[in-house]
C-alpha cells in the first residue's frame, strides 16, 4: 500500500485551520447521537470503546435496513452510507491504512485530553458533527442543497405523484423553468470570453498592449510574434513592472515579489502577450482570478519550489513518470495508449503544472530532443502493437515547427495498429492564432475513414478563457474532421457553484467537449490549487447533471501515482479511511486495475473541508451554498 502522507507528523497541519477546541464545545458534536457519547466516556479503553461502538453502529445499521426507523428513503440511503464510513474509520483496518487512530482522538477528545483537545480543528469537529447528523437521518440532505434555497424565493415543490396527465406535465415543466432561472442567477456571475463585453473590453486592452510593444494587429496575430515576445525571465518581469508603473495593467505588489523569487530560483513562469491580455488590466482578482492564479505563482508554492529545486526532479514527479517510461519520452501506464513527449516546453507555465519538475520554463533551451530521439520513441510504438491511441505531449508540442508535426504524423500513419493520434495542447488558449489553416491541413490529411482518427485534448480552465479567437482556431480544425476534447483541472479558482457548468456551456459554444474533470496534482507545493475529493463529486451531482448529457460527457477523475486515472464517481474505487485532527480525510484510492489484475492501493490525504469552505468564503462565496458537500465521502 503506497502513501502519501507517511512524511508527514499527522497532529501537524500545513492548511492553517486554528487549532484547539473547547471540551464543552467538543461535546455538541455527539447531540445528533448521544449514545456515542456515552459510549466514549464510559469505555476504559481504545479497544473497548471500538467493539462498543461497532456494535451499536451494526444495530443502528440494521435498524434503517429494516425499516424500524421511520425516515426519509433519502436520508435513509445517506444514513447507511455514513454508518459504513464510521464503521470503516474506527475499524483496525482503517488505522493501519490511516497510520493513526482517529477513533483514539475521538474517544480522548470526548473524555477531555487536554493534548489532543488542543490540536484537533473545526475541521475535525465539523466532520463528525455531519457526520453524525448523517447516521442520525437528521442532515436535512434529502431537501437538498436548492430546495430551500427555492422555497424561500417562493418556488414551492410540487408533488408530482398526485397529480397526472397534461396538469402535471405544466406544473413540471413551470417548476424546471423557474429552477433554471434561479440557477441562471449563479451562471450570470461567470462571464465568458464570448459576451459582447467582455470582447470589448479586451479589444481595448489588446490596443493598449499593442501601443506598448510597438506592433500592429498583424503583428499581434502573428503565433510566431507571441512566441518571441513571451514575458519570463527577467524581461519579462521588467515588463510587468513597467506595466504596472504605467497603469496599463496593475500586477499587485506581491505578485510581482513572487515573479521576482521565480526569477531569482529559476522556478517556471511565464505568460504569453495574447493571455495577459485576458485579464482585467484595472480590477486585478476581483472577476479575474481564474485567469490571474492559472500564471501568478503564490507564496506556498514558491516556498515549496525554492526549498525543493535541488531535488525537483523526483520530489516533484507526482505521478512517477521515472518508473513508467520505458524508453526515453515515451510515459505508459495503460494497456492501449503511451504518450510521447515530443517537446519539453510550453509557451506559458500553469503553475500547477503536473511536470513542474521537468517543464522549467517557456521556450527553454533543449526543449526540443531531436529527431533521432524521436525516431527512437517512435520505434517503440511501431514495435508495440497494442499502441492503438498515442498522446502527444509535453510541454506543448503544437508549438513544434508545422514541419516536425507532419513528419511525427507521418511516421504514426504507418503504423496499421495505431487507431487514434491525440494531440495534447493549451496552444488553444495561450496563442490560439498558432492553429493556422495550414496547420489545421497537416493534421486532418492523416485521418481516414475507417483506418485512423485524429483528436486534440486541449486544457480550458473557465468560462473567461473561451474566447472568439479559441472559437476561430477550435472550427479551423473541426473543418479538418479533429475531434477536440476538453481535460479541465478543477483547481480552487475554478470551483465556485456552477463555475464549470459555465465552462461546459461557452465550449459547447466553440465546438469542444469536456473530457475529463481532473483532480489537481495532489502534492503539498499545490495546496493553493486543490480543492476536496467531496467538491469534485458535489459538482457533478449538483451542478454538471443539471445539463443536457452532451454538454457533460467529463468524467471526474483523480491520478494514482504511476498507476493512473481512478473515476471519482465510482465510491467502490475509494475508501474513507480516518480524519486527521486537521480534518483532512484520508482515502485509500483504488487503481484502475482492480478487478483485471493484481494492483496496490494509494492513500491520499484530502483537503480539509473546513479549510476549503474559509477559502470561499475568503472570495465572497456563501459557505452555505456548498454544506451538502459534507455528505460526498
Amino acid at each position: 500500500m503506497e502513501s502519501a502522507i507517511s512524511t508527514f507528523n499527522v497532529e501537524e497541519s500545513p492548511w492553517g485551520l486554528k487549532q484547539g477546541i473547547a471540551h464543552e464545545k467538543f461535546l455538541e458534536v455527539f447531540e445528533p447521537l448521544p449514545e456515542i457519547k456515552e459510549i466514549l466516556l464510559t469505555s476504559e479503553s481504545l479497544d473497548e470503546a471500538r467493539e462498543r461502538l461497532s456494535k451499536f453502529a451494526e444495530e443502528l445499521l440494521w435498524k434503517y435496513k429494516n425499516g424500524e426507523i421511520s425516515v426519509d428513503s433519502i436520508d435513509r440511503w445517506l444514513a447507511i452510507e455514513s454508518i459504513n464510513v464510521f464503521l470503516n474509520i474506527i475499524s483496525e483496518y482503517g488505522e493501519k491504512a490511516a497510520g493513526f487512530s482517529t477513533l483514539e482522538y475521538l474517544w480522548k477528545a470526548a473524555k477531555g485530553d487536554k493534548h489532543v483537545l488542543s490540536i484537533i480543528t473545526e475541521g475535525f469537529v465539523e466532520e463528525f458533527r455531519h457526520l453524525f447528523r448523517a447516521m442520525a437521518a437528521v442532515s436535512g440532505y434529502s431537501k437538498g442543497w436548492l430546495g430551500p434555497k427555492l422555497e424561500a424565493a417562493g418556488i414551492k415543490f410540487v408533488d408530482f405523484s398526485k397529480i397526472k396527465g397534461r396538469k402535471a406535465a405544466l406544473a413540471r415543466s413551470e417548476y424546471l423553468d423557474k429552477e433554471w432561472n434561479y440557477i441562471r442567477g449563479y451562471l450570470q456571475r461567470y462571464p465568458s470570453g464570448l459576451d459582447k463585453e467582455i470582447i470589448e473590453k479586451r479589444k481595448k486592452q489588446r490596443e493598449q498592449l499593442m501601443e506598448y510593444f510597438g506592433i500592429t494587429e498583424d503583428e499581434w496575430f502573428d503565433y510566431k510574434w507571441q512566441f518571441s515576445h513571451v514575458l519570463k525571465r527577467e524581461k519579462g518581469l521588467e515588463t510587468l513592472r513597467e506595466l504596472n508603473e504605467l497603469g496599463i495593467v496593475k500586477v499587485p505588489e506581491d505578485d510581482l515579489k513572487q515573479v521576482e523569487l521565480a526569477v531569482k530560483y529559476h522556478i517556471p513562469w511565464g505568460i504569453t502577450p495574447y493571455y495577459l491580455h485576458l485579464w482585467d488590466f484595472q480590477e486585478p482578482y476581483l472577476h479575474d482570478r481564474q485567469v490571474r492564479r492559472q500564471v501568478m505563482p503564490p507564496d506556498w508554492y514558491m516556498k515549496n519550489m525554492i526549498i525543493h529545486r535541488e531535488d525537483r526532479e523526483y520530489y516533484f514527479d507526482f505521478m512517477g513518470e521515472h518508473d513508467t517510461s520505458p524508453i526515453d519520452l515515451v510515459t505508459r501506464r495503460y494497456v492501449t495508449i503511451a504518450i510521447l513527449k515530443a517537446y519539453d516546453t510550453c509557451p506559458q507555465i500553469c503553475v500547477y503544472c503536473q511536470r513542474n519538475w521537468e517543464v522549467l520554463e517557456p521556450f527553454m533551451a533543449g526543449s526540443f530532443p531531436g529527431w533521432d530521439k524521436i525516431e527512437e520513441a517512435l520505434n517503440w510504438f511501431a514495435e508495440h502493437d497494442s499502441m492503438m491511441d498515442v498522446l502527444i505531449t509535453g510541454g506543448d508540442p503544437l508549438a513544434l515547427s508545422d514541419k516536425i508535426i507532419d513528419k511525427i504524423m507521418a511516421r504514426f500513419a504507418e503504423m496499421d495498429h495505431v487507431v487514434n493520434i491525440r494531440w495534447g495542447s493549451r496552444i488553444f488558449v495561450t496563442v490560439p492564432m498558432r492553429i493556422t489553416d495550414s496547420l489545421a491541413e497537416i493534421l486532418g490529411s492523416y485521418i481516414e475513414p475507417g483506418k485512423r482518427n485524429v483528436s486534440i485534448s486541449t486544457h480550458v480552465e473557465s468560462a473567461y478563457e473561451v474566447t472568439p479567437e479559441m472559437g476561430e482556431a477550435a472550427y479551423k480544425v473541426r473543418r479538418q474532421g479533429i475531434y477536440i476534447y476538453n481535460q479541465l483541472v478543477y483547481q480552487r479558482n475554478v470551483s465556485r457553484r456552477f463555475e464549470n457548468v459555465a465552462l461546459r456551456i461557452a465550449l459547447k459554444k466553440v465546438g469542444i467537449d469536456p473530457y475529463y474533470t481532473f483532480y489537481p496534482k495532489g502534492k503539498i507545493e499545490q495546496k493553493d490549487y486543490l480543492v476536496p475529493i467531496a467538491r469534485v463529486v458535489q459538482e457533478r451531482k449538483e451542478e454538471a447533471r443539471l445539463l443536457p448529457g452532451q454538454f457533460r460527457p467529463d468524467e471526474p477523475v483523480f491520478n494514482v501515482p504511476r498507476m493512473g486515472k481512478n473515476h471519482l464517481r465510482a465510491w467502490q474505487d475509494r475508501e474513507l479511511v480516518g480524519i486527521r485532527p486537521d480534518g483532512s480525510r484520508i482515502y485509500l484510492m483504488h487503481p484502475w486495475e482492480k478487478g483485471i489484475s493484481e494492483t496496490k492501493l494509494y492513500t491520499y490525504p484530502d483537503v480539509p473541508i473546513k479549510e476549503y469552505l474559509e477559502y470561499l468564503e475568503s472570495i465572497g462565496e456563501d459557505p452555505n451554498d456548498y454544506w451538502t458537500i459534507w455528505y460526498y465521502y
